[in-house]
């Protein structure tokens, strides 16, 4: 398995292409904008992209999935239902925010426990409300290696004050279905740099096993 990096929009998210190296298939975890860079990204890597994978309903995440995936004929897993009432303001929430965004129905809502593919790959997906409540992330346990979306980052946490954000819901998501995982887990968060599982229950303002005691 390999990952890159790819910033888009003006939140500059992390848009992840993550691929299987045998078969050069691979997906794009929520291409929210600037499409003719992740079309670039995804070429110069010489991937073929099979699918689309989204975290969460937010904007700068997936507002402009549908366009990409009806551009390309490509089908959307992700996120939880939950966050389908997310996903059905992006056309107002586009404009309100100066971005060219669409709602889209995912050909695929994920639920706790589900897995999805992208070549030879197989990820878990983990549902991980307070963010969003149909928030999910993406775990490839072979690689000790996830995708959080807004979950964690390195040093915070996701805001919790939207719609439907619930404070206590995000610290159990974390504690109770991120930090099981391993220590030596590496992430990808939605907005900044990498870091690892252990480095956030060590260091983290809010997640620290100290901060939480």
């Amino acid at each position: 398995m390999k990952a890159a990096i790819l910033p888009v929009t003006p939140l500059q998210q992390n848009c992840s292409l993550i691929w299987c190296t045998k078969t050069m298939r691979g997906a794009l975890v929520d291409p929210g904008g600037d499409l003719d860079k992740l079309k670039a990204g995804v070429a110069k890597a010489g991937v073929t992209l099979e699918k689309l994978l989204i975290t969460h309903g937010h904007l700068d995440h997936c507002g402009q999935a549908g366009m990409l995936a009806e551009e390309l004929g490509l089908p959307i897993e992700g996120p939880h239902k939950d966050d389908e009432f997310w996903i059905e303001r992006l056309d107002g929430d586009g404009a309100r925010f100066g971005m060219q965004a669409a709602s889209f129905t995912p050909t695929r809502w994920l639920e706790q426990g589900d897995t999805v593919t992208v070549g030879e790959l197989t990820l878990d997906v983990i549902h991980c409300p307070g963010h969003t409540p149909g928030h999910v992330i993406f775990y490839h346990e072979p690689s000790r290696f996830a995708i959080v979306g807004d979950v964690l980052f390195q040093g915070s946490i996701g805001r919790t004050d939207f719609p439907r954000g619930n404070h206590q819901d995000l610290i159990d998501s974390i504690t109770q279905r991120l930090w099981p995982l391993g220590e030596d887990v590496t992430f990808i968060p939605g907005h900044g740099p990498t870091s690892t599982f252990g480095r956030e229950r060590k260091t983290n303002a809010f997640v620290s096993d100290q901060a939480l005691s």
